[in-house]
């Protein structure tokens, strides 16, 4: 796959239009964006802005009524849905505001599910999902079903789901809307040490104190991006 000028993701002329009857409603209009292997991104925008839009289109969830979309080298604006699906599953990971852990199944289970998807053999999902498991600090609590688990370890196992398949970018929508402030700030710090070891971060958010910890934040308003804000790097 070609990478140029080491960016991840690559969006020109980005528009989405919804159709719902005779009503047309752009939820997103000419959205350019770039974003590099490493960094860390925060995306942010009132309610109806365009954002979870955007959000969907980078995590091949949907496709763009026109426009260009490259995730690591490939054009994937115009894939199958079958396409998208492999997409999602090896170059996508995702975590969401609510857990979407299975019930009846263990925290090991629920972290090994992408790689059976994928058809990874039962050696190599062994040794992969105690990585994950190990890299959020939650392995000790790996035979535990969601029930079991608080909602910060149940988010932890959620990362770590999205993690076992090395994907290219980590798609985090609302990371931390379901937890209380202090779990909910050891998550944030967890994304931190996921960052610093070299994944991809992009980050739906409404809180500008989560937003702060990103390298840039793009502001989405009325379909296009309103403007960004980037701060230095500190060691």
């Amino acid at each position: 796959m070609s990478r140029k000028n080491g960016m991840i993701i690559s969006a020109k002329n980005l528009w989405k239009i919804y159709r719902l009857g005779s009503l047309e409603v752009e939820a997103l209009r000419g959205v350019d964006v770039d974003i590099a292997r490493n960094e860390f991104v925060a995306i942010m925008g009132p309610s109806g802005s365009g954002k979870s839009t955007l959000m969907n289109l980078i995590g091949c969830l949907d496709t763009p009524t026109s426009g260009d979309y490259t995730l690591n080298g490939e054009l994937v604006s115009s894939l199958t849905e079958n396409e998208l699906a492999q997409i999602r599953n090896s170059e996508i990971g995702f975590v969401f505001q609510v857990f979407n852990l299975l019930p009846r199944a263990s925290a090991f289970h629920n972290v090994e599910l992408p790689m059976i998807y994928k058809g990874a053999t039962k050696k190599e999902r062994e040794i992969r999902t105690r990585k994950a498991l190990e890299m959020v600090e939650i392995d000790h609590r790996m035979t535990h079903r969601p029930s079991e688990l608080s909602g910060g370890e149940r988010q932890r196992v959620a990362i770590a789901r999205a993690l076992v398949n090395d994907p290219s970018i980590l798609l985090a929508d609302e990371p931390t809307g379901n937890l209380d402030s202090k779990t909910g700030n050891e998550i944030l710090k967890l994304f931190q040490k996921i960052h610093a070891q070299g994944n991809t971060i992009v980050m739906v958010t409404h809180d500008m104190d989560v937003a702060q910890l990103a390298q840039r934040i793009i502001f989405v308003r009325d379909g296009k991006i309103e403007r960004e804000k980037r701060k230095e790097h500190k060691p």
